[in-house]
């Protein structure tokens, strides 16, 4: 099932996407977007098929906006250099365990939204990545009863400030409104194995980036339990999981994101996420 955050006339709420229609899940909030509660990775699967089949209020999908789907206090954490081609294409050494960083709630827009190249700077990347929710929190997770532990799945775009990053991870992975999270959450039963998830990355159209989630160095069971190593983990909280080669940064000439191109991250069994992008003023 297709798990959203929903926003219409000023208010916020979660939601259960079937077709056409989202089905309201608990109550409206008045909090803005980022400060708005996400109820549905507290629920489970079956108390949100409850939901889904009741009589409660549902909307048409084309009435409502969707935003990130996440929690106002959710960890975002994300592993760098999680495929090798990503690895050789930036002359770095394979990384004796998982390389992690951490982004901020208002570095990401929805789906839909525009993604803001900095006003200083043009080196301006794009790095698409398929990001596990979690549902059933936990620290000190095994490796082995790591997927019982996961919601969904969803996705991000990793807008990079190259030039930044390179002296400062956190402020080159962190710019305002530079990064995206969505359209929705697709929730663990339909996708049993994760493995088999198709990314792809499209500007303009072009494919710039393609892989599948078998080539991960750290795959997705490891990584939760890494994580869970360090801190605790609570429903909601986001893991990414990096993004394979094909960075702008790493072609002759580089390629950099620029106002009024468009920028897909598609990820088979989720869907694509889709921003167009703009310039900070």
């Amino acid at each position: 099932m297709k798990v959203a955050k929903i926003q219409r006339g000023g208010r916020v709420a979660s939601a259960i996407i079937r077709g056409d229609r989202v089905h309201v899940v608990g109550r409206w909030y008045e909090e803005a977007a980022l400060a708005a509660p996400f109820d549905a990775p507290r629920l489970s699967l079956s108390q949100l098929g409850e939901i889904a089949d009741s009589a409660g209020e549902t909307l048409p999908l084309d009435q409502v906006g969707l935003l990130m789907p996440s929690e106002p206090l959710s960890k975002l954490v994300c592993l760098g250099l999680n495929y090798k081609n990503h690895v050789d294409e930036t002359h770095n050494d394979l990384p004796p365990n998982p390389a992690l960083f951490t982004k901020v709630a208002d570095s990401l827009v929805p789906h839909g939204e525009a993604v803001l190249r900095p006003k200083v700077s043009e080196q301006f990347d794009y790095e698409g990545e398929i990001c596990v929710v979690i549902g059933k929190g936990g620290r000190h997770i095994s490796r082995e009863t790591a997927l019982d532990h996961v919601f969904g799945y969803t996705i991000m775009l990793d807008g990079s400030v190259r030039d930044y990053q390179k002296h400062s991870v956190s402020a080159g992975k962190n710019f305002w409104r530079s990064g995206a999270l969505g359209p929705w959450i697709v929730t663990a039963d339909e996708i049993p194995d994760p493995s088999v998830m198709k990314l792809e990355t499209r500007l303009n159209g072009e494919t710039v980036q393609s892989t599948t989630a078998d080539l991960m160095l750290y795959d997705i069971p490891t990584a939760i339990a890494y994580v869970s190593q360090w801190t605790p983990l609570a429903p909601g909280d986001v893991i990414a999981t990096g993004t394979p080669g094909g960075v702008g940064a790493r072609r002759k000439p580089p390629l950099w994101m620029k106002a009024g191109d468009v920028i897909e991250v598609d990820v088979s069994q989720i869907g694509v996420l889709s921003n167009p992008v703009g310039s900070e003023h």
